[in-house]
């Protein structure tokens, strides 16, 4: 598991754990937001049981069902794109609701937006449709965290404004390559942007080097393909 970092807010501050591939932890006032937890219960071993589970989508890599059972809890609540929630039974099931592209909600004083999420180019369609995945924006006192889900550099991304912590995916032909995501952050200008989900190429490394000296945004690179 890659070392926490911490960012601070008006309301206290947000631990931020990456995990694995996409999946990663907050944890802000005494509670734990879960991202897509995947790669096995076991990485998760030593963090508190979430008290909520926000699912972008579908795909078996960053919708576990074996990992999200063991490490749930009785009180944890779980809200996703319709399309990751129809996934679930039971137990599972039971805990779900959906939340929708451009819906709102707040959990224990953290707010949470439903963004859309999706491929632009042709030929990767096939992968994230429109309208199906979401990201999330999540807002802890007087900061905000983006949490994209699987995407390309959509408009919707670009219009951002007053994002403090971005995480991106970067691996082809799924999402989008390191220099899509460099001209998409200098649109929007997180103040911190973590590159995720680059399995099976150096499409972080190429990021972070298209970002080099960019005033005002801070590329964190996490190893987020360590040993459980």
């Amino acid at each position: 598991m890659a070392a926490a970092d911490i960012l601070e807010t008006s309301d206290g501050p947000v631990t931020i754990r990456p995990i694995y591939h996409a999946s990663l932890v907050l944890a802000f006032r005494h509670q734990a937001i879960y991202l897509d937890p995947t790669g096995g219960a076991g990485r998760y071993r030593d963090l508190p049981r979430p008290d909520l589970v926000l699912l972008t989508h579908e795909h078996p890599d960053h919708l576990d069902i074996p990992t999200l059972e063991g490490v749930v809890s009785a009180e944890t609540r779980i809200l996703g794109a319709a399309v990751a929630v129809r996934e679930l039974q039971g137990p599972l099931a039971r805990k779900a609701s959906t939340i929708a592209q451009g819906d709102h909600v707040t959990f224990n004083d953290v707010g949470i937006t439903a963004l859309p999420a999706h491929n632009l180019s042709p030929d990767r369609l096939k992968f994230h449709p429109r309208g199906v995945g979401n990201g999330y924006l999540l807002g802890f006192g007087d900061k905000t965290v983006y949490v994209s889900g699987d995407t390309e550099d959509i408009p919707e991304m670009r219009a951002l404004a007053g994002v403090d912590v971005a995480f991106l995916p970067m691996n082809l032909p799924y999402t989008m390559t390191g220099p899509q995501a460099a001209g998409a952050v200098r649109a929007f200008r997180p103040k911190v942007v973590y590159p995720f989900h680059y399995l099976g190429g150096n499409e972080n490394e190429v990021f972070a080097e298209a970002l080099r000296g960019e005033a005002g945004i801070e590329v964190r690179l996490r190893d987020w393909y360590a040993e459980a």
